[in-house]
């Protein structure tokens, strides 16, 4: 397994819509591997493939203390949302900026697992909240397009001078 370097807000190939799989295969198990080490190193508690630079609709997830819950999410989609609410949310593609945004606090939601098998869950809290910020990647779309535009550009500002000055 190995580290996978992290698109930083605001590279555009986050703003990529990603393209469905048509076929899962164990070649790929190898990138889920490789996410999931990422995601844990960050530390974080999701990672979309786009965010990995990788144009096609499949995350890892894993919300446990203990990170023994890892779950790979093949061409997911959210079927229903419950009790909209504020919540915090950061993201490892914008490190450092921490904001409320909106999100459904009971979602279910469907998609393949790491097999092609079709999985069909309901969840709440913490795993529901990652389950739509990593869908939102898959469609090209960040938390920080929840906010104003002014908090926004303000994220950005500062998160290009870290870059430049290698603090991120």
């Amino acid at each position: 397994m190995s580290q996978m370097p992290i698109l930083k807000f605001p590279d555009p190939r986050l703003r990529e819509i990603a393209k469905p799989l048509d076929r899962v295969d164990r070649e790929l198990w190898k990138t889920f591997d490789d996410m999931f080490e990422t995601m844990y190193a960050a530390p974080g508690v999701g990672l979309a493939a786009t965010q990995v630079g990788i144009p096609h609709r499949f995350t890892v997830v894993d919300v446990s203390a203990n990170h023994d819950q890892p779950l790979v999410l093949i061409n997911p989609e959210i079927i229903g949302g419950e009790n909209l609410c504020d919540v915090e949310e950061g993201c490892l593609s914008v490190p450092g900026a921490y904001e409320k945004v909106k999100r459904y606090d009971v979602v279910r939601f469907r998609a393949l697992d790491k097999d092609g098998k079709p999985i069909e869950m309901e969840v709440d809290g913490l795993f529901a909240q990652c389950i739509q910020h990593e869908i939102d990647h898959l469609d090209g779309k960040l938390f920080v397009d929840y906010l104003s535009r002014l908090k926004r550009e303000r994220i950005r500002k500062k998160l290009e001078k870290d870059l430049r000055a290698g603090r991120v």
